[in-house]
């Protein structure tokens, strides 16, 4: 019995069915198009059994099935090592065609590279399209062709050529959704899957405030935060939709989402920044890297209150305001002299929105051993960044109920701490 010719939509970071660039080329190929999503072992073996953002992918799953189901279709949802899931879609489907959306991050290529010589192997035409992001790889470049390494010349060149093709083009599949295989598919459950419920949940993103959003976005007791990253992370929203509406809203939220691009844009083009210091000179640094140090951090117990109130936040809810993430990072980095890579480590186990690229960029932005970074003798005073941005205690407050029984003595002096850190980085980097 012959096997029925198919395209594959294969879905990854990008889990909507509106304006999704290479959804809406499959449905305009010539085969009928099965969605596909791989629960990926080699991703998911380090996670615990109750990781929230592996909850949110399975909802908005459900959610993606549910609308197929419109179209008498379903998502096939697999779990196992990609490449034995492709060598099986291969056997049971005549797979014409297969397409999906680029990842940059390292792991990703790599899978993809080996997928798409298994899918060639086969006489599988691929195809990969750019749809996290408005630029993608090499599309800006200093006039040399080489990236750009400090950010605002980045966004100049952004906004330059963003503003000649603005606003940039949105892909309404809609008309085309008959083109949906047609079947049914088991739904797993979350169970299945070998995962568990999370207390912990996504919130859904809000962007009512945005026109005030550069008066507001320091202060963490206001809780004005978009709380947009999970959803870009996993492309539950259009970056491109984001960023045609954000250009007229406010030009600090939209340099924000710029800021996002930046960072993919140096991930991709110096691979080594994952592990290593994107500045090679700093590789010298002595770091303490005291254990004892480094759980006191984590647990929200160092007697800084605002440290303690973003760790104890990023561990109940999965969150942390960014201007509290400033904090948090620069007393890990120069107050404990714990090097970036443990902190990072932390936040990727912990964070909702946890993106590579941004959690790499942003640590080494911290620590001062990244590209365009805070330099080495910046370093936060916690006490005056409580004083600026919470000066009232409210969101300390909220996280550190016992503040006002009498909160303990801070770990570590901060003008010892600074004085000790600068001595540190002046010593270890190299001229």
């Amino acid at each position: 019995m012959s096997k029925q010719e198919v395209s594959i939509f294969w879905f990854r970071r990008d889990l909507r069915l509106e304006d999704n660039v290479g959804l809406f080329h499959a449905l305009n190929s010539k085969y009928p198009v099965i969605p596909v999503f791989i629960f990926d072992d080699a991703i998911l073996d380090s996670l615990p059994k109750n990781d929230a953002r592996v909850g949110f992918i399975y909802d908005n799953l459900k959610k993606i099935n549910r609308q197929l189901q419109d179209f008498n279709s379903a998502l096939l949802v697999k779990k196992g090592k990609t490449i034995a899931i492709w060598n099986g879609l291969l056997e049971e489907f005549d797979v014409k065609e297969v397409f999906f959306n680029k990842d940059y991050e390292p792991y990703a290529t790599q899978r993809d590279a080996a997928i798409c010589e298994l899918l060639e192997n086969s006489n599988t035409i691929t195809h990969s399209f750019k749809d996290q992001v408005i630029f993608e790889e090499k599309e800006i470049t200093k006039a040399d062709g080489l990236p750009y390494t400090v950010y605002t010349p980045f966004k100049n060149k952004w906004l330059e050529k963003y503003k000649s093709m603005a606003p940039v083009r949105e892909y309404d599949a809609t008309d085309t959704f008959s083109k949906f295989y047609k079947g049914t598919f088991v739904f797993p459950t979350l169970d299945q899957i070998g995962f568990e419920e999370s207390t912990i949940k996504v919130k859904h993103h809000n962007l009512t405030f945005i026109a005030n959003y550069h008066d507001i976005r320091d202060f963490p007791a206001v809780d004005k935060t978009s709380y947009l990253s999970p959803h870009l992370r996993f492309g539950t929203v259009s970056a491109r939709k984001l960023v045609n509406w954000a250009f007229h809203k406010n030009d600090v939220f939209l340099s924000e989402l710029i800021w996002r691009e930046f960072f993919m844009q140096i991930l991709f083009s110096f691979p080594k920044v994952v592990t290593q210091n994107f500045k090679a000179s700093y590789d010298g640094i002595q770091w303490r890297n005291d254990e004892a140090d480094f759980k006191r951090w984590c647990s929200g117990t160092t007697g800084y209150p605002m440290v303690d109130a973003g760790m104890r936040q990023l561990n109940e809810t999965g969150y942390m305001h960014n201007r509290v993430r400033m904090v948090v990072a620069s007393f890990l980095c120069k107050h404990l002299l714990i090097q970036w890579q443990w902190g990072e480590a932390y936040f990727a186990e912990k964070l909702l929105d946890y993106d590579l690229s941004a959690n790499v960029g942003n640590w080494q932005w911290a620590a001062g051993t990244g590209c365009d970074a805070a330099p080495y003798f910046r370093v936060f005073n916690p006490e005056i960044q409580q004083k600026k941005f919470d000066e009232k205690g409210i969101y300390i407050r909220k996280w550190i109920k016992e503040f006002d029984l009498g909160y303990g003595k801070p770990m570590v002096d901060h003008a010892m701490a600074r004085d000790r850190a600068i001595a540190t980085y002046k010593e270890g980097i190299v001229k």
